[in-house]
């Protein structure tokens, strides 16, 4: 009951603060009034929209326009609530001031009133975040951004020296609501005339069937060198099944519509690219990283069994927390699945170098700050994976992590736009 209790009385707490923003600039009835009814309008179509996801067990488009809808609605209020809080701190001593310094004044009268100015910055700062939503919802989702690197590798062989790879990621079809942008995006794609065209995971939320009315769209996608995949943990249908033959069954269909589009799925797999009698390997392993709530499939050692000493590696994960975790947190169901491999080594101290790899995951959590030119980025998924969103080294190993294709959840982006990566490959020139 207390943890229903805590966040209904911090909702109750930024509504009233807002209607006393309100009420300091306008005593109409009607707008006053408006306010509490659009306040319980939008509640009641969130919790409603929420009940029906918990009874279905799939995620659908309107539980996300519904979570936008309160985010939206609830965001800038905490603007407002901290403006008014500061200058309510400021009326309290104010108040012990007139009450000690005028005898005779009662309570009441020793309180300042609320100043018309404070209120109206309240409500104009908070006109950024609600305006930041608003275009996040509508146009931040299909933004997408084509971001470059070029990388330079000592042991890259020389007859893939300028291999250009395109990788995206995070698919989730179905939140897709915009056929038009989606055609747009798979254009973008095209436009780089990469060699390879990798995606690293979640081409869904849950099940196959919401890939099925975006087939043609994706299966268009065109690579010299052909398209690589693997899943991530919204692949295997997780939540929305409770029978295990209904997983099974999706898992099977998962891996027909990467088929469909012309993606070779890697299940802890590798496939090895030649050119002049060089070789370079693209790895794919299924999903695994340090949360305890995702599935995990992957296996290193299974997808390098035939890589030897020398090769050049490109490993797609889906989860970037595979790169570096410290610890393994396993839940205790999963210590009798066979399914989950329960040894697995982190990325920088396999024993096998995997010179560079490819995830997802964390769709920069679609909210946050970047500022390219002063390098600059900041979203508060960071606090929970600290290696969010672009390139990162450590003991002379690669991670890039995209920042997601799609939407899940909230269906819109503030700040971190979607993305298509491409990377340049190039060999590093020895000094003379």
């Amino acid at each position: 009951m207390l943890r229903f209790l805590i966040p209904i009385v911090i909702l109750l707490i930024l509504e009233l603060y807002t209607f006393f923003s309100l009420r300091a600039l306008t005593t109409n009835k009607f707008i006053l009034i408006g306010f509490w009814v659009l306040t319980v309008v939008v509640y009641a179509i969130f919790f409603y929209q929420m009940s029906l996801t918990q009874r279905e067990g799939r995620f659908s488009l309107s539980t996300g326009y519904a979570i936008a809808l309160a985010l939206t609605f609830i965001v800038p209020k905490l603007f407002i609530f901290a403006i008014l809080f500061i200058e309510d701190i400021f009326r309290f001593f104010a108040s012990l001031f007139n009450y000690f310094q005028h005898s005779g004044m009662t309570v009441g009268e020793a309180i300042p009133g609320r100043r018309k100015f404070i209120s109206q910055l309240a409500l104009g700062i908070a006109a950024i975040p609600f305006s930041g939503f608003l275009y996040g919802i509508f146009k931040g989702k299909y933004d997408y951004r084509v971001i470059k690197h070029t990388m330079f590798f000592d042991d890259l062989p020389e007859a893939f020296d300028g291999y250009k790879l395109t990788q995206i990621s995070d698919i989730h079809s179905g939140s897709f609501d915009n056929k038009e942008k989606i055609e747009y995006a798979v254009d973008l794609i095209n436009e780089q005339k990469s060699d390879i065209v990798v995606f690293t995971g979640d081409i869904v939320n849950a099940v196959a069937e919401e890939m099925d009315p975006w087939i043609d769209t994706f299966k268009r996608i065109e690579a010299t060198d052909g398209s690589y995949s693997v899943l991530g943990n919204h692949d295997y249908g997780y939540y929305a099944y409770q029978k295990q033959e209904d997983i099974e069954e999706n898992h099977r269909k998962i891996e027909k519509v990467h088929e469909a589009i012309g993606f070779d799925l890697l299940l802890n797999e590798k496939r090895t690219l030649e050119r002049n009698g060089e070789k370079l390997n693209i790895l794919g392993v299924e999903n695994w990283g340090a949360s305890r709530h995702f599935p995990k499939r992957g296996s290193l050692r299974k997808a390098t069994e035939d890589v030897v000493d020398g090769e050049f590696n490109i490993l797609l994960s889906h989860d970037p927390s595979h790169f570096d975790y410290k610890e393994m947190e396993i839940r205790e169901k999963e210590k009798t699945d066979p399914t989950v491999i329960t040894d697995e080594p982190n990325i920088i101290n396999f024993d096998k170098k995997i010179q560079l790899t490819l995830a997802g995951h964390t769709h920069g959590m679609q909210f946050g700050i970047e500022i390219p030119f002063l390098n600059f980025k900041w979203s508060p998924v960071k606090y929970r994976y600290p290696r969010w969103a672009g390139l990162y080294e450590e003991a002379g190993k690669y991670l890039h992590v995209n920042r997601g294709f799609g939407v899940l959840a909230f269906p819109g982006r503030v700040g971190i736009w979607p993305e298509i990566t491409v990377i340049e490959l190039k060999k590093r020139e020895k000094l003379a």
